[in-house]
């Protein structure tokens, strides 16, 4: 076991796990003292993740954007970058997706691709400018990024009431040629809003993957990412790689706003707040370990529990809020890594006595 607690892949691996399992035990504590059945309460909130086919549907349709939002934040991360700016990015690329999709006409085969496109092109667009200040400026990321996620939310609403608005606070809906909607996705999960939507999260997992592990230029971000100085005197740009890795991380985030906007919306809101999406995609990146599997597990968990919620708060009366507290005590539990390793560590020594 001690061999095992210096394992940096099995740490990797069970201080999510036990993050996980002390945050639902936290939480079950909490449900006790307000006077809930934390059994009635956790059975209902799995059943509403996993217990019918409209309930794993709606998981499924909550995690696609989680999923982008989480390997945007953990690409910029790996590359030595904190990019905050995940859910201004997000709503640009929303709003670009159902730009196109609303205003061409176009086959199918090019009108999709080309709305997904624009997404990520409007998210990298977004994502290249902190970058670039903080490559030729040293502009810290972290302002610039939060910043501009307010610039993101008035901008996009004011755009949508000045050239998209159909009523009700709402863009005009995007044309079917470029929708993700799938009515055979929907037919077998009892007619949930599933759609192709996961089909492009998880080959953009799989994607960030090969790019950081299997190509020179991923080495090279990764390298800028650990030591700029080293890395400019092994002959790399830390200034166009700098920005490279906040654009591609930028378009990540815009193809999460592409599967709100072509998938489950169909269109976009003028909103007065935050999704929230991209800012639980830091949450979903620091469950996952930055790692992309990691990423796909952690956004299912995140995306069931949200869409749960309210199946909780409707069978076992607890309220839908708490969903939010066990999330914020799972991401406390992650964090806290060096306590699960002294808590493994009480174990190990208990088991040898």
């Amino acid at each position: 076991m001690r061999k095992l607690l210096k394992n940096n892949l099995f740490l990797t691996i069970i201080i999510p796990l036990l993050a996980v399992v002390l945050g639902l035990l936290a939480g079950a504590i909490i449900m006790l003292i307000g006077g809930y059945d934390p059994v009635l309460g956790y059975t209902s909130l799995f059943e509403g993740m996993i217990g019918s086919p409209k309930a794993f549907g709606e998981t499924i349709r909550a995690m696609t954007p989680l999923v982008l939002a989480g390997i945007a934040v953990a690409f910029a991360y790996k590359t030595g970058l904190f990019n905050i700016g995940v859910e201004g990015q997000l709503l640009v690329g929303w709003l670009a997706s159902v730009w196109v999709g609303y205003a061409f006409d176009l086959p199918k085969v090019i009108h999709l691709p080309l709305a997904i496109l624009a997404a990520a092109a409007a998210g990298a667009l977004w994502g290249f400018i902190p970058g670039l200040l903080k490559a030729r400026f040293k502009v810290y990321e972290v302002i610039v990024t939060i910043m501009m996620n307010y610039i993101a939310l008035y901008m996009t609403s004011a755009i949508i009431k000045a050239n998209l608005y159909a009523g009700n606070e709402k863009s005009y809906n995007i044309k079917e040629t470029a929708s993700l909607a799938s009515p055979y996705l929907q037919s077998i999960t009892d007619y949930s809003r599933m759609h192709y939507g996961i089909v492009v999260a998880l080959l953009m997992a799989g994607m960030m993957w090969f790019l950081l592990e299997k190509t020179t230029k991923g080495y090279e971000l990764k390298a800028v990412g650990y030591n700029q100085n080293a890395s400019q005197y092994a002959g790399m740009s830390v200034v166009k790689n700098m920005v490279l890795s906040m654009s591609i991380s930028g378009a990540f985030a815009g193809l999460a706003g592409a599967m709100e906007g072509l998938g489950t919306f169909q269109n976009m809101t003028t909103l007065s707040a935050f999704t929230g999406t991209g800012f639980d995609g830091i949450a979903v990146a620091l469950l996952g370990a930055n790692h992309p599997l990691g990423i796909v597990l952690a956004a299912f968990l995140f995306g069931g529990l949200k869409s749960a919620a309210p199946e909780m708060n409707f069978v076992a009366n607890v309220p839908s809020e708490l969903v939010g507290i066990i999330i914020a005590l799972i991401i406390f539990f992650v964090a806290s890594s060096y306590f699960v390793r002294w808590l493994l560590s009480r174990f190990v020594k208990e088991d040898q006595e």
